[in-house]
């Protein structure tokens, strides 16, 4: 049976992918953009199997209103991606108030929005997959990205305690947790956002930028077919890299961490007033 969609971000990269994936083998989707005609083109090759959907994730009731026309239209739910946001290029002390709470209203709080409206729909299917976009970096923390690591940081809390909620409740809806590498995407482009810079961090700049200068970048086409695995499995991950550069840094990262809370377990146990 073909499964129904609702996936916030379609317009263009990794979010566009998802969704011509999904409708090319036949499945139907309900697609959310800030600008509707950037979809004309897949309207025009899948007909009624594409609803586009015009919505900013971060009005509530906008979401809501989404959502309901989305199952008004197809009859049920099965795969919810929110996949809407962008990058916020800045230090920590470079990002503004409105650059911040911006940054956290996209990437965290409207992934929130979509999940509260979807889940009365699905616990009343006893179905539905929940598929949250977050990145690479909501595992590790990189400079001149802090608040964007916030968001999907918090993003990924949020999605692993859902997930516990739903599989204590048995509700039957599952959730993954996609993390996403470097692909060709205007991530980094017109889409993302920019600080005022203050000289003082230009060399952690100029540092970012030697790293990245042999970078690679994968076809976010290849992540569609990837997720198409994700969302057909029988026990889907809760957590899963798209690209092979999150796994090493995952294992680097946590090797590190382990060192340094085992180095320092004298001082965790000094604060219980265990004494060595």
């Amino acid at each position: 049976m073909s499964k129904v969609w609702f996936i916030t971000g379609t317009s263009r990269g990794i979010g566009r992918a998802f969704a011509e994936s999904a409708l090319e083998r036949g499945d139907k989707v309900a697609a959310t953009v800030r600008d509707i005609a950037t979809l004309d083109d897949l309207v025009v090759k899948y007909g009624d199997a594409i609803l586009p959907l015009l919505l900013d994730v971060t009005d509530k009731a906008a979401v809501d209103s989404a959502v309901t026309a989305a199952h008004a239209k197809f009859g049920h739910l099965d795969v919810v991606v929110n996949n809407a946001g962008y990058g916020l290029f800045g230090t920590i002390e470079e990002t503004t108030q409105e650059q911040a709470r911006a940054q956290m209203e996209t990437n965290f709080f409207g992934a929130l929005w979509v999940t509260q409206a979807v889940l009365p729909i699905l616990r009343a299917q006893g179905s539905g997959h929940i598929i949250q976009i977050s990145s690479v970096g909501g595992v590790a923390a990189f400079p001149t990205i802090g608040v964007y690591n916030a968001s999907k940081w918090a993003l990924e809390a949020l999605s692993e305690s859902l997930s516990h909620e739903l599989t204590i409740a048995g509700t039957g809806i599952k959730t993954t947790i996609v993390e996403p590498g470097g692909f060709t995407t205007d991530w980094a482009g017109s889409s993302a956002k920019h600080a005022e810079r203050i000289p003082a961090y230009d060399t952690v700049r100029e540092a970012i930028s030697a790293q990245m200068g042999d970078a690679s970048y994968a076809d976010p086409s290849d992540a569609g077919a990837a997720l198409l695995q994700i969302v057909d499995a029988e026990n889907p991950p809760l957590r899963v890299f798209f690209g092979t550069d999150g796994l090493e840094i995952a294992k680097n990262l946590y090797a590190d961490r382990l060192k340094t809370w085992d180095d320092w377990a004298h001082v965790s146990q000094r604060a219980q007033g265990v004494q060595q």
